[in-house]
């Protein structure tokens, strides 16, 4: 499977995704039906999933032309990425993330719905920027970060709006691995298969016993968050 955004091979039992725009990345409705359908297809004959995005860039998070323009344009365009967000959260099968670059906004979110993540060494940035953008953050993402980053990290990760190297974003909770950059792609593959071999009904199981209350939290709040991001 290849679109314009992204590509989907399926080697040995992991399904391998790279996103690639030519640009940065950006999560506009395109490539999140993209990902959704690649996760939909992984989820039925795959053990195991990675995404990885292209040389430089993972992911520059919700198209900001987007997001600035009219606020009932970024609300839909927040509620279709939610929706790709918990299912990535709550997927079926182990995600693994292969962070190649710049992981900013959403693409830090995409970051934290890893069950693994391997990211990429380099003078890359990574992390939550949308209230030095003008940008309340959403619900959806507050629920994500309470989830996954250090508790102490959580107020400058969100509030303050603090941009992290790679190595940083391990201590915070982003990452949790760095390897060379020409590494990284084949490493996430690795931990894929590794995880691959864990009994698929438990791993199912057990991850909403870990992240339903999150997910079902998102989804109840969602559609009033949304709302407030209209009326700012």
């Amino acid at each position: 499977m290849a679109t314009d955004l992204l590509t989907y091979t399926l080697e040995g039992t992991t399904a391998v995704v790279r996103m690639d725009d030519g640009k940065a990345n950006a999560l506009s409705e395109p490539m999140i039906d993209a990902l959704l359908g690649a996760l939909s297809r992984a989820e039925e004959e795959a053990s195991a999933m990675v995404v990885a995005g292209r040389p430089d860039r993972f992911c520059a998070g919700f198209d900001l032309r987007v997001m600035t323009s009219r606020p009932e344009a970024a609300a839909a365009l927040l509620g279709r990425g939610a929706d790709l967000l918990m299912k990535l959260y709550g997927a079926t099968l182990p995600l693994v993330i292969a962070c190649t670059g710049h992981a900013l906004a959403g693409g830090a979110l995409l970051l934290l719905t890893g069950d693994v993540r391997i990211g990429a060494e380099g003078a890359f940035r990574i992390g939550l920027n949308e209230v030095a953008i003008g940008i309340p953050v959403p619900v959806l993402a507050m629920a994500l970060a309470r989830d996954r980053l250090a508790r102490t990290e959580l107020a400058r990760a969100t509030l303050m709006a603090q941009i992290y190297a790679p190595d940083e974003a391990v201590r915070v909770g982003y990452l949790d691995a760095l390897v060379p950059p020409e590494a990284v792609l084949a490493r996430a593959k690795e931990e894929a298969e590794k995880l691959s071999s864990l009994a698929r009904p438990a791993f199912e199981a057990t991850k909403a016993r870990l992240r339903g209350k999150t997910i079902a939290h998102v989804h109840a709040t969602l559609q009033d968050d949304l709302k407030h991001l209209i009326q700012r």
